[in-house]
């Protein structure tokens, strides 16, 4: 296994469905559940359209993930944004989380440990939030390469806030990618 390590900038989530979350002090991760208060918490899909096609489906998309490099790139292609506005629960740094495999454990802080299920594909809001933002977040229109974060599931929870490490350990080769979700 290998292990990598960043830090954590910035927490965020909302109790509604809108598409950016305000950034909190900290926030509360529970296992199996996702993150404490947060609209895309639960034992089963939050996600508004997947819920309504199919309402008990494991919800694989707890806590959304997104490495604040990417905020530099978009300012410098003239879209401002920061930790919370794409609607990310937690902002890491020194982590390049689009590129790590299927099931790599991200450990948080003291005890929380997330594992990844899947890159998040840029949908229709994020240009409602910002004329032309969707494109920049696909790297390739032939061969697709997101770049809007990533999801996982809470398997250990804990409290997890700004300045707190960001450890990754990858799992056993052989690596898989992770799923566009």
């Amino acid at each position: 296994m290998n292990q990598y390590d960043g830090s954590v900038v910035g927490v965020s989530s909302d109790t509604r469905h809108g598409f950016s979350k305000p950034t909190k002090q900290h926030i509360i991760l529970i296992e199996s559940h996702g993150v404490e208060g947060d609209a895309h918490a639960g034992k089963y899909v939050r996600h508004r359209f997947i819920a309504k096609v199919w309402p008990t489906q494991t919800n694989r998309r707890q806590v959304h993930l997104i490495r604040a490099e990417l905020f530099d790139e978009l300012r410098d292609a003239g879209h401002p944004v920061s930790a919370g506005d794409l609607g990310e629960n937690v902002t890491t740094t020194g982590l390049e989380l689009e590129h790590l495999p299927l099931g790599t454990k991200l450990h948080l802080g003291e005890t929380a440990i997330i594992e990844l299920t899947g890159l998040r594909t840029p949908c229709a809001l994020i240009d409602r939030f910002q004329k032309g933002l969707r494109k920049k977040m696909i790297s390739d229109a032939v061969m697709p390469k997101y770049k809007c974060g990533v999801l996982g599931v809470v398997i250990a929870g804990g409290r997890v806030e700004s300045g707190d490490a960001a450890r990754v350990e990858t799992p056993a080769l052989p690596f898989l990618p992770l799923p566009a979700m």
